[in-house]
């Protein structure tokens, strides 16, 4: 019988917490342990999840075949490199790291040893997106909002860092990594330090445009998606996981009256509920035991933090991160 891979959580505030529930229920998997900065907090997870709270960093590390890290991003790189360094396979919530050399050197640093380096865009597991995929074609334009109302957590970062690069890196997924030949944005900072609003138009070599806006000062959740296509469009809502792809039917003939559904074929884009946190952990988990590759890589988590970085250029504030 296969031995249990096991995986510790690095930092359990809300997302690490999560990611420890989900690890202790795999099956083929053991949640190592947990740590945090707070030893309160850790303690608190490990009893939640029937594990143990590590005394510091390197007592998980050692305890552990892998690692998922989830602590603040000015201290990615650090946390990262550290697992890294002991041999340690690692998931690395978005973004990859604070700055290009960080992700740089975490790349490096997992390639160097060979080890599995997973970037957190959770949005690549999403049912809608699943269910879309199969009718993908040469993806043109696309329309993306992604509001949330205001929260202390991710403020250490700009909007355009904690939520749009979710949708900027989908962006990239979809497009193939095609070079980003021009951006253009704006933004403001409202309630925090960094830009809370953000919008920005990127243009792809191929001809392909994105509008992307984040904004995490709404009274409502919104997380919608709209790509359009020469065949046809998709409407889709991140949020509830659901959607649609209309294309103009084979028999539908231009210039003569017709009713819309006489016209348009709309299909209904669903697949079966399934949390996406815990898809992305299991991909890690297979990833790691050589049975998948790694999606979301970490050259990928890098290329969406350099179009981020770029975004907030663009906006005309040099992308700061708190210490």
């Amino acid at each position: 019988m296969k031995a249990k891979l096991r995986v510790g959580v690095v930092g359990v505030g809300r997302l690490g917490r999560l990611h420890a529930s989900h690890l202790a229920g795999f099956d083929g998997v053991t949640l190592s342990g947990v740590y945090d900065i707070d030893p309160l907090r850790s303690a608190q997870v490990a009893r939640e999840t029937g594990s143990t709270a590590a005394s510091d960093l390197d007592d998980l590390l050692r305890r552990s075949d892998a690692v998922t890290i989830a602590v603040p991003t000015p201290v990615h790189a650090e946390v990262g490199l550290r697992a890294l360094a002991m041999g340690k396979p690692v998931l690395m919530e978005k973004p990859l790291a604070a700055t290009l050399d960080e992700a740089d050197a975490l790349c490096r640093a997992a390639e160097g040893q060979g080890l599995q380096l997973q970037v957190g865009h959770v949005e690549r597991f999403n049912r809608a997106i699943r269910a879309a995929r199969p009718y993908f074609a040469d993806l043109r334009y696309f329309d993306c909002t992604r509001l949330a109302p205001f929260q202390l957590r991710g403020t250490d970062v700009a909007v355009v860092l904690d939520m749009m690069i979710h949708d900027l890196d989908l962006i990239l997924h979809l497009t193939g990594g095609t070079e980003v030949t021009e951006v253009r944005a704006s933004g403001v900072a409202v309630l925090s330090p960094h830009e809370d609003v953000a919008n920005a138009r990127v243009e792809f070599a191929n001809g392909a445009v994105a509008s992307v806006t984040a904004s995490r000062i709404a009274r409502t959740r919104v997380r919608s998606l709209r790509m359009f296509q020469a065949d046809g469009y998709f409407s889709l809502d991140l949020l509830q996981g659901t959607g649609e792809f209309m294309s103009l039917r084979a028999q539908a003939r231009f210039g003569k009256p017709t009713r819309m559904e006489d016209a348009v074929e709309v299909v209904e884009l669903a697949t079966p509920a399934a949390d996406a946190l815990a898809l992305e952990l299991r991909s890690f988990v297979h990833a790691v035991q050589g049975e998948a590759e790694t999606v979301a890589s970490g050259r990928e988590g890098r290329a969406a933090l350099a179009l981020a970085l770029r975004v907030s250029d663009a906006i005309g504030t040099p992308p700061t991160v708190a210490v």
